[in-house]
């Protein structure tokens, strides 16, 4: 309700209600980042795994940029802490494993198949780390007639039929200006 008043002692429960869990985080784009700065936001200690060189795509997004990273990026990836690591090469393998052993959490949003490919999927976390709570995120499922498809924003907005009801009359449709997807 407006203008209502929220006891703090509720408030820090729920902004520490986390605090224990530790999150490794393998996304990039929209909805994974999304997803881990939620838990960030409730107390999750975030470990944002990055490629090496240009990190996450979504660093160069803009304009605006603030301190020469993207908005974007920057607001998505709130409460984080981020790690390059190659995760293609054995040595970044082991080292995601070694992070792996003190986390609780494994957020990952690749395209289906990418985490059998680069060795880190949940079966071998899952030998490693039996406890662990492994969340894969696919716009389009792991499964599906359309599993291979990236579900970027522009892809979602227009398979969705999103962009035929938007821009000007007897011209083509235009994307949203915020991304949904």
């Amino acid at each position: 309700m407006c203008g209502r008043r929220v006891d703090r002692a509720v408030l820090s429960c729920i902004v520490t209600a986390l605090d224990d869990i530790t999150v490794l985080d393998l996304t990039h784009a929209l909805a994974g980042p999304f997803a881990s700065t939620m838990l960030g936001d409730y107390g999750a200690e975030i470990i944002k795994i990055e490629p090496p060189g240009h990190g996450d795509i979504a660093r160069a997004w803009g304009p605006p940029f603030y301190h020469n990273e993207s908005a974007y990026f920057v607001g998505l990836n709130r409460n984080k802490r981020s790690i390059e690591v190659d995760l293609k090469h054995p040595q970044g393998q082991e080292l995601f494993f070694r992070l792996l052993e003190r986390a609780d959490v494994v957020l990952e949003n690749f395209r289906v198949g990418t985490v059998e490919k680069l060795g880190i999927d949940y079966a071998r976390a899952r030998a490693r780390h039996p406890g662990v709570i492994y969340c894969s995120i696919s716009g389009f499922g792991q499964d599906g007639p359309y599993r291979d498809r990236a579900a970027l924003d522009l892809v979602v907005q227009a398979e969705s039929g999103l962009i035929s009801v938007t821009g000007e009359p007897g011209r083509p449709g235009v994307r949203c200006g915020i991304s949904i997807a």
